[in-house]
């Protein structure tokens, strides 16, 4: 895996891997940036969402689990101090429908934590992460 980033103006950057999309980046203008992206950390949050999200949803179609709509919630918390790292994260799966049998959600999110998402592999070194999930009827 690679990634490029490209300085544009100010704090805005643009960065891309071997996908070869682009996303946008920039900081807030009180330091020097234009308010206009999302930050670096978000992205790293929206990353994890994104793992775990992905490898839920593929376990879920795998053993045919039907449902309507599906989203995450993440919520982090930093240290006071730099490099101010995460040290607690909060993932909620909502997952809409009827007739879901929770133990089914619980083993996708079981098995996203503790076998397939290298993003959360990462960052439980630094930081504790807490998940939950909700099932509601759409």
């Amino acid at each position: 895996m690679e990634a490029h980033i490209k300085w544009l103006s100010g704090l805005a950057l643009a960065g891309k891997g071997s996908s070869n999309h682009w996303v946008p980046m920039d900081g807030p203008e009180k330091n020097g940036g234009f308010n206009a992206a999302t930050r670096p950390l978000e992205l790293l949050l929206i990353g994890l969402g994104g793992c775990t999200g992905m490898d839920v949803l593929s376990i879920l179609k795998k053993k045919r689990i039907q449902f309507d709509d599906f989203e995450i919630k993440l919520e982090a918390e930093q240290a006071g101090e730099y490099p101010k790292v995460f040290t607690r994260i909060k993932i909620k799966f909502i997952v809409y429908g009827k007739n879901i049998n929770p133990q089914n959600i619980e083993r996708a999110i079981e098995l996203s934590e503790n076998k397939y998402c290298s993003a959360s592999a990462m960052l439980k070194h630094t930081a504790q992460i807490d998940t939950s999930y909700e099932i509601k009827e759409k």
